[in-house]
């Protein structure tokens, strides 16, 4: 999978780039590639080699961000800057396709406008009209007032990878030669068009009673893959009122944190079955179609954090009988979570998730009867916190020592 972190273009990139706007291959944005306007590609500048701001940083489809990055301005030149215009953010049209110029455009739309004073006080415009940044003179202090300071990109796009819709946020300020240099941030975010947003189990700690925020990692190095059906993430099996294992199969219950649960039911064994079929039946029942890899430790975490997510341990345990196949007839699920955080304020944290698969010997047949196998799954969550104990500063201790002749002359 491709990443996108910020680079700048030389006259090379550029010539290949403007060479591929005319290729009629690409007939949809995929994940990565650079958001192309009408004249070149939408800007979105970046820290690069140093915390200052590199402008000829492309934004890339699908891939949000949130930096920060300082500028050198000369404040009595800051009316020239085009970076701490708003048109510069705000000019530019989308195209809907990448490479294909005659389909329509999309222009910025400026949803909002925060304008924030010298002493940090914010005030939301009514208007979302064109502003410029204006040099004044106030008494024998020079400042330049509507300057960007904070820009905000909201992208809506379809399934199908076009671009419908740019929203643009702008927080506009006053700045002062005691500020610079400047300090500007940079968003941008992509939603998916006729879709929720996606529920959080959690903001950062998970709540009790909300299921568990679970997936699994495709290829080593790629994010972590999620359902959109956010209660089908980590799954169990469910028990119902004919306790029959073929009636239940696909049918599933979700594991939500805090709550320990335990279900089951019975499975009828024909005699022509083989213990190896038998073994494939049982582990579809009680891992599901889905079973994850990974468990965000946090309600929140976000799935391109792989690194911070807690790698499901798979154990398998088996009697020691020698040449017998051996069945699953159980799986049992440890979740061990602490409180993360301030005494005032603590948060859960999953530190840990085990699954045990238990096995016994295939039961054998008497006299041609099928046979009945008790299957069941449970799932136990562990507070693993450290009690709290409440500090005290150590006794100061005093080392001094006087000089040798101190007493002199009377010693």
């Amino acid at each position: 999978m491709e990443t996108s972190e910020g680079f700048s273009l030389n006259s090379e990139s550029e010539l290949s780039f403007t060479t591929q706007l005319d290729t009629p291959d690409t007939a949809k944005y995929k994940y990565g590639v650079h958001l192309q306007t009408s004249d070149s590609f939408l800007r979105f500048p970046s820290p690069l080699t140093s915390s200052l701001c590199t402008d000829d940083n492309p934004a890339a489809f699908l891939v949000n961000q949130a930096v920060k990055c300082t500028r050198r301005i000369n404040l009595e030149q800051c009316e020239e800057i085009e970076a701490l215009s708003m048109a510069y953010y705000s000019s530019p049209k989308i195209l809907r396709v990448p490479g294909l110029r005659a389909k329509a455009e999309i222009p910025i739309t400026v949803h909002s406008i925060l304008i924030q004073s010298l002493n940090k006080t914010l005030t939301q415009l009514e208007d979302t009209v064109m502003l410029n940044q204006t040099l004044v003179e106030a008494g024998h202090v020079k400042i330049c007032t509507n300057v960007v300071l904070e820009v905000k990109y909201s992208l809506t796009y379809t399934s199908a990878g076009e671009i419908t819709q740019a929203g643009l946020s702008l927080l506009l300020g006053t700045v002062s030669q005691a500020v610079v240099p400047l300090e500007q941030k940079f968003e941008i975010h992509f939603i998916q068009q006729n879709t929720k947003p996606v529920l959080l189990s959690g903001n950062p700690g998970y709540v009790v009673g909300l299921p568990l925020v679970a997936g699994f990692q495709p290829q080593k190095g790629s994010g972590i893959i999620q359902t959109m059906n956010r209660y089908g993430q980590f799954t169990v099996l469910r028990s119902t009122a004919e306790q029959d294992c073929l009636a239940v199969e696909g049918i599933r219950t979700p594991v939500l944190f805090g709550y320990d649960m335990q279900s089951g039911c019975k499975l009828r064994l024909p005699q022509a079955i083989t213990c190896q079929l038998a073994v494939k039946k049982v582990k579809n029942l009680l891992k599901g179609q889905g079973f994850p890899d990974y468990v965000a430790p946090f309600g929140n975490s976000q799935a391109q954090d792989v690194l911070d997510w807690i790698p499901v341990h798979f154990i398998t345990q088996a009697s020691h009988m020698k040449d017998s196949c051996q069945l699953p007839v159980a799986l049992f699920i440890e979740v061990k979570w602490t409180k993360y955080g301030s005494l005032l304020n603590p948060q859960a944290k999953i530190v840990n998730v085990t699954a045990s698969l238990i096995s016994s010997p295939f039961p054998e047949t008497d006299s041609g009867n099928e046979r009945t196998v008790l299957i069941s799954t449970a799932v136990t969550f562990v507070d693993a916190s450290a009690p709290a104990k409440a500090g005290f500063r150590a006794r100061p201790t005093i080392n001094a020592r006087l000089p040798f002749n101190f007493f002199f002359p009377f010693v």
